[in-house]
């Protein structure tokens, strides 16, 4: 070395600042990639993601490859600094070469690389990547003797190395993935995402029409009044039942009742043989899984049963998918049937309306545990049978009973300031009961 010009040594060692920044550089953008975009980008066939897919898929490799060539390059680097500061100006000087090679070793070779990687992981590793590769063939009996000794010290200190972290999300990372997808999504698409997510932790029971709400057909009324049911009803499918809801025989579609209502000859016969059978969902089901045996079952409505096989109320796929797409308007009045906008500009509302809807409807956040209904929430917070104008704080949402039955409370007013708002408190706020 004695014999190579100073300013050759000079050259050469910011070349080995250089490549210590690159392999630097090179571990922090390719250990911050995005995984799964990735994956899309090595599909697309963008320049260097198949190698680092390829790179990344042996992390140990990688890592051993990447500090070998660090390691090699920066003790090249402290003997080409020794051997410039001991031509300047001896074994002095050595000390002060080797202090301001470990600041620019910090600084060009670190912080900046490492930095940048992190601001910008696909730019830095991409190309990293198709270097490394073929470096990586040239020196793996090397990397494979470092990894050698490397997995047997990992055994004497009981640790697998084959026993790498899954990349996968669970919901509740998956959710805060797309709440910070941004611009990248549209936020009409993000809240489908989200509502998706939310299927798991909602039941039949949150969505069903309940028991007393269910519009049937008994077949064992006058014909004439059966056809004057079919011949008005709303509802696309209709459950057919003898005598109760409870002897539900299956339900009959419009489409098949209006060819049947065309024969004068038609009679209860020929209304049992369109009869198809009935669908049964158990009330815990989430609606997730209601939906897919929905799809697998063929079907678009369901009767809810308990586990003693009583009826609770009845389910369509059209209530589930609501709760994906949501409504069609932000019209609190026109977005439930329950939810009727008065000319002062509040809203009363139907105590049988369920939580979820509600929630929906006004843009509120009520715990959707406990009672299913508004009705037996007031039921439950008051234990008691409210008299008509009484006033009550609900989750820090303010509510006045305005109509109430023997049993039941059966409207309910809301003031229109309180639509959309955040609540201010929480339960425990004073009940104020009319005078």
């Amino acid at each position: 070395m004695s014999e190579i010009p100073t300013y050759i040594l000079g050259i050469t060692l910011v070349l080995l600042l250089g490549l210590s920044g690159f392999f630097s550089g090179s571990e922090t953008g390719l250990m911050t990639l995005n995984r799964y975009r990735l994956r899309h980008l090595a599909r697309t066939r963008r320049t260097g993601a198949a190698q680092a897919q390829r790179l990344l898929q042996k992390p140990e490799r990688l890592i051993g490859l990447i500090l070998l060539g660090n390691n090699l390059v920066n003790v090249a680097a402290a003997v080409v600094t020794a051997e410039i500061g001991h031509r300047l100006g001896g074994d002095a000087a050595v000390a002060i070469a080797s202090g301001l090679l470990t600041l620019a070793l910090l600084i060009f070779s670190e912080i900046t690389p490492k930095t940048l990687a992190v601001l910008n992981p696909e730019r830095v590793a991409f190309p990293a990547a198709v270097v490394l590769a073929p470096l990586g063939r040239v020196l793996w009996p090397v990397v494979w003797l470092v990894n050698l000794l490397t997995r047997a010290l990992f055994r004497l200190l009981g640790v697998s190395p084959e026993a790498q972290q899954a990349h996968s999300l669970s919901s509740e990372e998956l959710r805060i993935v797309v709440n910070e997808a941004g611009a990248m999504i549209p936020q009409r698409h993000q809240k489908m995402l989200l509502s998706i997510l939310d299927l798991e932790k909602a039941t039949v029971e949150d969505i069903m029409v309940p028991r007393n709400e269910i519009v049937g057909i008994d077949i064992n009324e006058d014909w004439n009044d059966i056809v004057e049911q079919l011949s008005t009803a709303t509802h696309t499918r209709l459950p057919v039942y003898e005598d109760n809801i409870d002897h539900v025989l299956g339900f009959v579609h419009m489409r098949n009742v209006v060819r049947l209502l065309q024969d004068p000859a038609a009679d209860k016969a020929a209304l049992r043989a369109i009869i198809r059978e009935p669908y049964f969902v158990p009330e815990g089901t989430p609606l997730n899984k209601a939906l897919l045996n929905f799809q697998r079952e063929r079907r678009r409505i369901g009767l809810v049963v308990d586990e003693y096989g009583d009826l609770r109320g009845l389910v369509t796929l059209e209530d589930i998918l609501e709760e994906i797409v949501g409504e069609f308007t932000t019209d609190p009045a026109a977005a439930s049937p329950d939810v009727h906008r008065q000319e002062d500009g509040s809203y009363l509302i139907d105590a049988s309306i369920t939580i979820r809807d509600l929630n929906r409807a006004l843009g509120w956040q009520l715990s959707t545990g406990g009672p299913k209904t508004l009705n037996g929430r007031i039921l439950e917070y008051l234990e008691d049978i409210p008299d008509p104008g009484t006033s009550l704080m609900l989750e820090g949402y303010p509510l006045e009973v305005v109509q109430t039955g023997r049993n039941s409370v059966k409207t309910v007013r809301v003031e229109a300031q309180w639509v959309g708002r955040q609540p201010p408190a929480r339960d425990g706020a004073p009940v104020v009961h009319p005078d």
